[in-house]
């Protein structure tokens, strides 16, 4: 088995508990540094993490021989940057979610890592999430019988102050970091979304999206609708996908159990979420990275998301030029 070392940058809350420890936890892979422009935070970080290494200068990483990853964790509005000045020191690189602030930087990002001859993977990892697999599986199975339709849900109170409604570091507002799970999810078990529609709209409280409509379909033939509100007085988060014999319901943010329903009966399956929610994922770029399999969640899949978002988004800021 080969190994991989790997570094951080910017390892802030979502590195913690949901990713970083995933590094040392997956079988040949190994945490070897992490930066952060806070001295003290970094240095913190490491101790609290059996880093050996920590340093606020991110070229301190792109020139060590020993480091052949990076997993980028800052905002948004610098996962370009770092992922075209990682591929250019040689080393594969593991993106946040969502990938960039628009499709523009995306394909800048996936142009870079293919000049460099380096892997791109993207951190949506519902796509190798054990509760996830499970729906999929059932699916699959024909659980349901065949598919028709899904439906999302989410709605979530306004959030004062967060960085998610700072759009010069998210690129956007909650929609737009959080959402991109449950379209990036449904890229991956249905095919890439089609005939995308939508609207969105802004409150008095930010000019970020706080509410967006969409309509969808998928090559499949299965149609797709969502709801999102970010200025709720109540929390709802739910996805149902309707088949000719049934319907599974899932969370998209939370650990609940899946409702398989069957006319009048539901069943309650429990599929518990890892602790470190990103392990699933990295054991899939560990795979990939010793030739045993790939790893689903890629630059050009990330991508795909990133146009949807932009098509969605259209209403309350420019689209940028496509190719």
């Amino acid at each position: 088995m080969k190994t991989m070392n790997w570094a951080i940058i910017g390892c802030g809350d979502v590195t913690e508990v949901k990713s970083g420890p995933a590094f040392n936890k997956v079988p040949g892979s190994k945490l070897v540094s992490v930066m952060r422009r806070d001295a003290g935070r970094a240095e913190s970080y490491a101790e609290r993490h059996g880093v050996g290494r920590w340093t606020t200068d991110a070229n301190e990483i792109f020139e060590s021989d020993d480091i052949d990853a990076v997993y980028i964790a800052t905002h948004p509005n610098t996962h370009a940057e770092y992922t075209m000045r990682a591929a250019a020191a040689g080393k594969a690189v593991y993106v946040e979610k969502p990938m960039a602030v628009n499709p523009s930087e995306c394909r800048e990002m996936i142009e870079a890592c293919n000049r460099a001859g380096v892997p791109l993977w993207t951190a949506y990892y519902r796509r190798a999430l054990p509760r996830f697999e499970q729906v999929r599986t059932l699916i699959a199975e024909g659980a349901i019988g065949t598919v028709r339709a899904v439906n999302s849900i989410r709605f979530q109170g306004y959030r004062e102050g967060s960085w998610q409604n700072q759009p010069e570091l998210s690129g956007g507002g909650w929609f737009f970091d959080s959402a991109c799970h449950t379209l990036d999810w449904l890229d991956f078990v249905f095919g890439p979304l089609e005939d995308v529609q939508g609207r969105a709209t802004s409150s008095s409280k930010s000019a970020n999206e706080d509410t967006v409509v969409a309509t969808f379909q998928f090559p499949g033939g299965v149609l797709g609708s969502g709801t999102w509100c970010y200025d709720s007085k109540f929390d709802e988060d739910r996805m149902t996908i309707v088949g000719v014999e049934g319907s599974l319901v899932v969370s998209i943010s939370a650990p609940r159990p899946i409702e398989l329903r069957r006319g009048n009966h539901v069943e309650l399956i429990d599929a518990e979420d890892p602790q470190t929610v990103h392990q699933p994922l990295v054991q899939t770029i560990m795979d990939e990275w010793n030739g045993v399999s790939s790893c689903p969640s890629t630059g050009e899949s990330a991508l795909r998301t990133a146009k949807v978002l932009e098509t969605l988004l259209s209403d309350v800021r420019p689209v940028s030029s496509r190719r």
